[in-house]
């Protein structure tokens, strides 16, 4: 679970109502505490002394150590789910007080807020034909949990939301408080650690789980309740609403780094959705054939539905012994008919049937039971039974979600590379970004094409590439082209890096050669990763769209161009101001290249669950973009353990996606309107100047000599390619140069020492230095900023969260495991000196003497896990000194490990994240 740390404002409710909710927490609280205590009393009764009387114990007998870690871990999930449900609670006390308007980021709140705004009907009808909000779920290994413990975290919500009712006698309350300390006893029995790295497959079961579990059912709902509250702020102007909410995945898809994830791994995985899909569709479909037992005997049937039930009867090849089965109850037939077509779409052999030959198909078919059902006057029974059925199939398809293919551009180029080599083995083939290399590509794509010769001495990596490829062509020709989404080409750094992609897909076919219609456009998605990409992405676009492949999959869009921000390797350039300001500002230059080239910008965010990986309350995130940069369109990456906080139960699932898809609504309807947001050129330099300055101190630590020996000695970081966490090769952590830093293990090892240099380093430099040549005046405006602009108000918030978490005592004992005494004195000064200096501005810019005091929910986690998360992370630095001991044999090390990974567990299960 994401702790409030990460999730700080959707996952807690508005300070005001926080002693409204002390007695709910408690309650929970003691109630979880309690049954624990029971379960180690019975298991583990040693360390009842340990853990609860001596919270300041610094090291732990040997043959303690699992179980007292196991005991920490547990404690942090079971606070967590604390957490959750009574911020389920909480808002729904919200809506039953002061009603469904009052509930801050619901529909019903952001509709009554735009039509007191005076925004028409019409405007919010043409807004909403824009809107498409997906999140995107990813394989990214920054998930500790398996989903057999993910299970058991369901069933204890499960158990805590049960005993919230009144109505239970003293017996049926204890049966449901064993049935809890149960679910608690089988999570310690259990175990946390994966004893193998996931497969790409048993990945792909993990984001299912959500689907199946929460995300199929949930998200019409969330649909409804826009319906709704359209009709409760827009009553004189029925706005007809269609799903503004899709799903793409990434897992299977991104080989990025990851050779296991290969063509015939990605086929697999389109597989597996779309079996998942129609699995879902059918429990659905035979639930209305069980259900609506309506007869034509009783009622007039519409003739039309009656043609659309013959079409559909005929297509079973078995139509007359349907009707025989249930006579005269047209939708019994009708529903049993289009269950044989979806059976024949799955599961090819198993019935006579015609199999749709699209989603939209079905989509079409159940729109004709619904109309029927309204036009015999059972709207009720169209609306709240057969819609919702209807947009799950336009939701989710025959897909489930679209999956996305990611590479790097330098595989891409390598591709293309060997390909002209065999295609034209006597001319030299240009080397890539070069303007050879450029004229070379836009020459081959003005040419018609054949489909390429099979080469059989393709390198393995180049071959996967073409392969690939032919999965996407054969997946576009099948029954739901949307099952893939779009191209992802991380670190593009150049025009000819994309359009190196574009050539690919034509010579595989993807691509016609004519300037007609595509019905079903290859979509490549470049993605700016680094600062020096985020600068230069603005003349990369234009670039891009005066090329004639382009504007044909322009044209064939709506003249829609979707690019991808990274978040974590800019940070890593930059660190965190200069990173999220080089952000705000690459999102302005590329929607005024597109307003000027007539096309429609769509970001896809690559943010994960920690502050510095772009993790920030939702709603505070997308009302902080910069006006006019969202437009009814916006994708976002939900990472690792930032999924499971999300769609694990069912409330929750519902409040984020209508979280989210309000957000959007709310900036796409408000943000030209909000004079925070309109453009400020006095405190856009300020932000500049500081940005600047962070960027020179932060640079200026990550550039010391010794500063990667530093890392890997005072951080777990070659320990943690041994946690099981995703199926990325273990070469993805550990570093033996800057260069070599991968984006997650960075934040992971920062925040396991508790330095966090992620989330803050640099802006204690940047303010004291604006201070010295501003003076008050500067002073005076910093805080106006804090109290106006959107942008600099979230960004000092979470740097004061981060700043909260971050222990610099505890830092310490982690530089202590550096061998080299001048480089271990030298950079844990400068990282305490800056920790100070930004303490102090942020202190200074809020006028507050305690940091974070402003978030109290915030605080109150804080208070429960703080000493165990420091006595966890002097656990661990005794263990590392042990475990990388050189007289250490295999077996011994061995021994310690299991408690080294189970610190790690613990320690992000404290803080709310792991990278």
């Amino acid at each position: 679970m994401t702790s409030a740390f990460a999730l700080p404002v959707e996952k807690t409710v508005p300070s005001a109502r926080v002693e409204d909710l002390k007695d709910d927490f408690t309650e929970v609280f003691e109630l979880l505490f309690g049954l624990l205590v029971d379960v180690i009393r019975t298991r583990q009764p040693a360390l009842t002394g340990i853990l609860f009387k001596d919270n300041g114990a610094a090291s732990i007998p040997e043959e303690l150590r699992v179980p007292a870690l196991q005991m920490t871990g547990i404690w942090f999930q079971l606070l967590s789910i604390a957490e959750e449900n009574v911020a389920m609670r909480a808002r729904r006390k919200l809506e039953s007080t002061g009603g469904p308007d009052n509930v801050a980021g619901s529909f019903s709140n952001v509709i009554a807020e735009v039509a007191a705004m005076g925004v028409t009907a019409e405007d919010v009808r043409a807004a909403l034909v824009e809107t498409e909000v997906c999140p995107t779920i990813t394989a990214h290994p920054t998930e500790a949990k398996r989903v057999t413990v993910l299970e058991i975290h369901r069933r204890i919500y499960r158990g805590l939301v049960d005993l919230e009712s009144t109505r239970w006698t003293p017996r049926e309350r204890e049966v449901l408080m064993r049935n809890l300390r149960a679910e608690i006893d089988l999570l310690w029995m259990t175990g946390e650690l994966r004893l193998e790295k996931p497969t790409v497959e048993q990945e792909i079961a993990w984001g299912l789980h959500f689907f199946q579990e929460n995300l199929y059912a949930q998200t019409p709902l969330v649909v409804e309740h826009l319906a709704a509250a359209l009709r409760r702020h827009y009553p004189e102007e029925p706005i007809t609403v269609q799903p503004v909410l899709k799903f793409s995945t990434w897992i299977g898809g991104d080989r990025d780094g990851n050779p296991f994830v290969t063509a015939s791994v990605t086929r697999t995985a389109l597989d597996e959705y779309r079996r998942a899909a129609i699995e879902h569709l059918l429990k659905r479909v035979e639930g209305l054939a069980r259900t609506l037992s309506i007869s034509a005997n009783t009622i007039p049937v519409p003739e039309e539905f009656n043609r659309v039930l013959a079409d559909v009867l005929a297509a079973t090849g078995r139509g007359d012994e349907i009707v025989a089965r249930n006579p005269g109850e047209i939708f019994r037939h009708f529903f049993t008919a289009v269950r044989d077509r979806l059976i024949a779409t799955g599961f090819p052999g198993r019935n006579a049937a015609r199999p749709y030959a699209s989603a939209s198909e079905l989509t079409r078919h159940i729109l004709a039971a619904e109309r029927a059902l309204t036009a015999m006057n059972a709207a009720d029974l169209a609306l709240l039974r057969v819609r919702p059925l209807r947009w799950e199939c336009e939701i989710f398809g025959f897909r489930t979600a679209a999956l996305d293919v990611r590479q790097n551009s330098t595989v891409v180029n390598r591709t293309v590379q060997a390909v002209w080599q065999r295609l034209h083995p006597s001319e030299p083939v240009p080397e890539p970004n070069t303007p050879a290399w450029l004229a070379r590509i836009t020459s081959e794509l003005a040419k018609p094409t054949e489909r390429l010769p099979a080469f059989a001495d393709l390198p393995a990596d180049e071959a996967e590439m073409l392969a690939v490829l032919d999965v996407i062509r054969d997946t576009r020709q099948g029954p739901d082209p949307k099952a893939i989404g779009a191209v992802i080409l991380s670190m593009t750094t150049s025009t000819a890096d994309v359009l190196a992609f574009y050539l690919l897909a034509k010579y595989q076919g993807l691509i016609p050669d004519e300037d007609g219609p595509d019905p079903s456009p290859f979509t490549v998605v470049p993605l700016f990763e680094t600062i020096e990409d985020l600068q230069r992405a603005e003349g990369i676009v234009a670039e891009l769209f005066e090329q004639p492949v382009v504007r044909r999959a322009l044209r064939a869009r709506d003249h829609i161009q979707e690019i991808m921000l990274g978040y974590s390797d800019s940070n890593k350039d930059g660190g965190f101001l200069c990173s999220s300001w080089e952000l705000v500002k690459a999102q302005k230059r590329l929607v005024e290249i597109g307003r000027k080239k007539g096309v429609k910008i769509s970001f896809f965010h690559g943010r994960g669950g920690s502050v510095s990986r772009g993790g920030a309350p939702t709603g505070r995130a997308i009302a902080a973009q910069p006006a006019g940069t969202v437009n009814g369109r916006l994708r976002i990456t939900e990472q690792g353990e930032v999924v499971s906080s999300k769609f694990a139960n069912r409330g929750t699932t519902f409040y984020q996606l209508e979280l989210l898809a309000a957000s959007v609504i709310a900036h796409t309807l408000k943000s030209t309107r909000e004079p925070q947001l309109r453009p400020n050129a006095e405190q856009d330099e300020t932000t500049e100047a500081l940005a600047g300055l962070s960027l020179a101190s932060y640079r200026k630590l990550i550039e010391q000599p010794g500063l990667i020996d530093y890392f890997n000695a005072a951080a777990p970081v070659e320990e943690l390619a041994l946690l099981k966490l995703g199926s990325r090769p273990a070469r993805r952590f550990g570093a033996k140069a800057l260069g070599d830093l991968r984006a997650i293990p960075w934040v992971f090892a920062w925040s396991q020492n508790r330095h966090l240099i992620t989330g803050w380093y640099g802006i204690g430099t940047a303010v004291e230095s604006y201070l010295k040549i501003r003076g008050d005046e500067g002073l005076v405006l910093l805080r106006k900023m804090f109290a106006e602009n959107r942008f600099f108000r979230l960004m000092l918030d979470e740097v004061e969260k981060t700043l909260l978490l971050a222990d610099m005592d505890i830092a310490a004992d982690y530089a202590a495991l550096v061998p080299d005494r001048e480089v271990r004195e030298r950079i844990l000064g400068m990282v305490q000196a800056e920790y100070a200096r930004t303490l102090g501005a942020v202190r200074l810019i809020t006028e507050s003497d305690h940091i974070a005091r402003r978030f109290p929910a915030l605080h109150r986690r804080t208070e429960h896990v703080r000493p165990l998360i420091g006595r966890t992370n002097r656990w661990q630095v005794d263990l590392l000194a042990e475990f990388r001991r050189e007289e250490r044999t295999p077996e011994e090390k061995q021994k310690i490990l299991a408690p080294l990974l189970l610190s790690m567990n613990c320690i992000a299960g404290g803080l709310g994240w792991t990278g």
